[in-house]
């Protein structure tokens, strides 16, 4: 943002990614990259579109506890057109929930990470 920019928002300077309008405020994309460096995790442009799925159903389900099986069912539907959740695990081999909960910045719902099922932690 130029510094003209800072003077008409009154001063609000905003880090925010355009790129990632739902992402929530201590959210960064090099944040995401380390997380996913971590998980040997290489995130291509489909990564990113899963990220902002996840950032967008977040923003629009802020009020309510969120429901493990309501965000798997709403990830399944948003990625139908390509394969819905099987799709989503190729990105996330360790769970679209809950390794792309983590890569998002966002605290992955209860029940989606269960450490005596292997396959999703």
């Amino acid at each position: 943002m130029s510094l003209l920019d800072a003077i008409k928002t009154g001063g609000n300077v905003s880090n925010k990614d355009p790129k990632f309008p739902h992402a929530p405020a201590d959210w960064t994309k090099e944040a995401a990259l380390k997380t996913a460096r971590q998980e040997r995790l290489e995130l291509g442009a489909d990564h990113w579109e899963a990220v902002r799925a996840l950032h967008e159903y977040y923003s629009k389900h802020q009020e309510i506890t969120l429901s493990m099986r309501e965000l798997h069912d709403a990830l399944d539907e948003k990625f139908h057109g390509k394969g819905g959740i099987k799709y989503l695990y190729q990105l996330f081999p360790r769970g679209p929930v809950a390794q792309g909960c983590r890569i998002a910045g966002l605290t992955a719902p209860a029940g989606a990470t269960d450490k005596g099922f292997g396959s999703v932690v």
